[in-house]
Order: C-alpha cells, then structure tokens, then sequence
C-alpha cells in the first residue's frame, strides 16, 4: 500500500502574479485583485490523434492557444491602465503567469494580447474587472531537435 502521509502542500493566494517585460505598468500582484484572482486555461490537446484503418497516429502541437483572465479591481488605477492600454493598442507581447504555488513553475506566454473585458456590473456591489488575455504556451520542444 502507498504510503497515506504524503505532504500535501500549500497554496499562497497572494503569490500568483502575471509580468509583462514590454509593459511593467500592467503587472499585476495580489493587491490589484479581486477574490478570483488570475486564471490560466489552456485550450486544446497537446498531442491530436488521427484515426486509421486500425489505430491513430500521434501528431504532437507545437503549442497551444491560452486565455488568462485577470481579476482585477475596478476601484483602482490598473483597470484604467488597462482599458486605457486597450484602447490605445491591444498588443501586449510576451508574459510571465506564476501560479499560487512554489510547486508548479510559471508559465511562459507569448504574443499576447487584451483580448476582451468580462461583462462589468455597475450596481455597486461588485468590484470585479475582467480582463482577458490570450496568446500561446509553448510545449513539446523537443520536436524541434
């Protein structure tokens, strides 16, 4: 039987941050955001199978598309920052996601860009500004060896 006392680890809510090299002025730390925080997603499968007669064959993606919603707050000067970026030019380039743990190391993603805002609410009751970034993660590089 494996062994049931396995550490478990921790998370750190204030850890995860995403940097932008190109726009220092649109990092984002744990004082920018609301309870939501910063989430990843990688869209699509690293490795698509394509049917034959009797199996498939392996067809490894050099990268995947990623969006990254921002949870910021929309009581402070960043949300601004960011529509006001939107506005002017959506590009942003390259960024650095770290996770809310030491475990899992940060994402590289590239050419990205502010690619919309969620839906806002305007009652007073929620601080929430949505801001969504798309790009791509690289990953199985040793295709290119």
């Amino acid at each position: 039987m494996p062994n049931p006392l396995v550490d478990q680890g921790a998370l750190n809510r204030v850890r995860a941050s995403i940097i932008w090299p190109s726009f220092p002025n649109l990092n984002v730390t744990a004082p920018f955001l609301g309870r939501a925080g910063i989430s990843l997603a990688l869209e699509g499968q690293s490795t698509n199978f394509l049917p034959t007669m009797t199996g498939a064959v392996t067809s490894a993606e050099p990268y995947l598309m990623v969006t990254c919603t921002i949870h910021l707050l929309k009581s402070q000067g960043l949300a601004g920052l960011y529509k006001a970026q939107m506005e002017l030019n959506s590009l942003i380039g390259n960024g650095v996601v770290r996770a809310d743990s030491t475990a899992l190391p940060p994402y590289q993603i590239i050419n990205c860009a502010i690619s919309s805002i969620t839906e806002l609410g305007f009652a007073g009751d929620n601080a929430d500004y949505g801001v969504q970034i798309r790009g791509y993660y690289l990953l199985n590089s040793s295709m290119f060896d």
